[in-house]
This record gives C-alpha cells, sequence and structure tokens, in this order.
C-alpha cells in the first residue's frame, strides 16, 4: 500500500453556515517537485482551493510526495445532492495518478470522498473525460483514459454514495484504443455528450486518425466511428451532435 503525507486543511474565511455548495474551484501552490511536464510544462499543484456559496474558501495542500496534475478541477455532483463534488487528479511521486474526489461535509469542510489506487508507477497519468449517469441507473460515472500516451484505455468508474457522506468508486467498464490526450497538449480533448438522450464519451482512436463516440451499455463500452479527426474542430463538432 501507498503512504501518502498528511493532507493539510484550513480555512481561508471563517463563520460559514451549515450546508453551503462549493461554487468553484481552482489548483494553488504551484510547483515543481513532480517534473512530469506531460501538460506542457513542470508545473504542478499542491494545493486545492473551492469557494463555497456563501464566500468563504476552503483549501486542501498536500505537504508532500503527492500533487494535482491535472488541468483543472470539474465540478460535477456526483450523489444527487444538488451540491456539487469536486473531481481531480493526484499524482504521488513513486506510484503516479489517481483519481480523486473531493467535497464538503456537514462542518462545511473540504474532505477527499473517494479514491481509487495510484496506476503504480511514477509519470503514469490519467486524462479525466467527464462525469454523467451515462447508463440510467441513477448513480454517476466518472470516464477517464488511462495513460493516454501508452496503455490508451477508456475506463468508467461509477461513484457510489455511502450513508458517512463519504462515496466509493467502483470500475465498471474499460476498453482499449482510446485516447484524449498526447503529450505536450496543455488540455484535454474530446468530453462527454448527450445527443438524442444517450451520453457518450468522445475521444480519438489510438493513432488520432478518427473520432470516436462510446457509451455504456449493459456493463460494456461500446465504441463506433463518427468521422475523421483533424484537429480540436472536430472533437467540438462531436461534442456538438453535428455529426
Amino acid at each position: 500500500m501507498i503512504r501518502t503525507a498528511a493532507i493539510l486543511c484550513g480555512l481561508a474565511t471563517a463563520g460559514s453556515a451549515y450546508a453551503e455548495t462549493i461554487v468553484a474551484a481552482d489548483y494553488i501552490n504551484p510547483t515543481t517537485r513532480y517534473a512530469h511536464g506531460i501538460l506542457g510544462d513542470e508545473i504542478e499543484h499542491e494545493g486545492l482551493r473551492v469557494t463555497l456559496s456563501n464566500g468563504a474558501e476552503r483549501t486542501a495542500v498536500w505537504s508532500e510526495q503527492v500533487v494535482f496534475e491535472d488541468t483543472a478541477p470539474r465540478l460535477v455532483d456526483l450523489d444527487g445532492d444538488a451540491s456539487p463534488e469536486v473531481i481531480t487528479v493526484e499524482s504521488h511521486e513513486i506510484a503516479g495518478a489517481r483519481l480523486s474526489i473531493w467535497g464538503i461535509n456537514a462542518d462545511d469542510q473540504l474532505v477527499s470522498k473517494a479514491y481509487n489506487d495510484f496506476i503504480g508507477t511514477p509519470y503514469r497519468w490519467l486524462s479525466v473525460a467527464g462525469a454523467a449517469d451515462m447508463d440510467g441507473d441513477g448513480y454517476a460515472e466518472i470516464a477517464y483514459v488511462d495513460r493516454p500516451h501508452l496503455a490508451k484505455t477508456l475506463m468508467i468508474w461509477r461513484y457510489v454514495p455511502q450513508s458517512d457522506g463519504r462515496g466509493r468508486l467502483d470500475l465498471i467498464a474499460t476498453k482499449e484504443g482510446l485516447t484524449n490526450h498526447r503529450i505536450g497538449e496543455m488540455d484535454i480533448g474530446g468530453g462527454l455528450r448527450r445527443c438524442d438522450g444517450v451520453v457518450e464519451v468522445i475521444t480519438a482512436n489510438a493513432d488520432w486518425t478518427r473520432v470516436m463516440a462510446t457509451r455504456l451499455e449493459d456493463g460494456a463500452l461500446i465504441s463506433r466511428d463518427i468521422g475523421p479527426h483533424v484537429d480540436r474542430g472536430s472533437f467540438s463538432n462531436a461534442l456538438a451532435c453535428l455529426d
């Protein structure tokens, strides 16, 4: 088991009311101590900051070993309580990346709600495509590409709320031969779309020649080719259901 350093959580302002919600999030405390450089530079971030609906801020900062290696935190209501969670990517200096979910507890503190295992090797990353209820079962699924430059494997993880207010991440399905990022790009291509009521993950195929739409159906991932990949405009058209 990989052990991580303690997380330092603090209050930027005091006196918040019960049951505030997160309205914004960003990464703070830039650092070069994890010099992967997969996103175009060697700067990652030690901390996560969220802004609550009353204007208060909460922060969580890794003291060592772990950084947030990501383009930006994503706000999505994963447990259906009308208050969003924060989807992040964290990387460990000897174990690589993992998916990690943060949220506000009943005391309006920023807390870790769920995470999966680190990939297991340093400088191995994952790129988040998005989150939604992909199969209509009432639970939110999070889609990401595991090692988009190497394994090129789309993974779907279901977020299952727990009675203690946290969550559990269950791996639902995987599919090889799909990717959404190339080394040095500062953004992630594609994403999730809903066309005619069907949620699909938009990615490229493994060699970046085709745009692929993948849906979750009966616990399996089904992909179809929806056209050539030329540039980011190819993804934009797909996300707008113009294929």
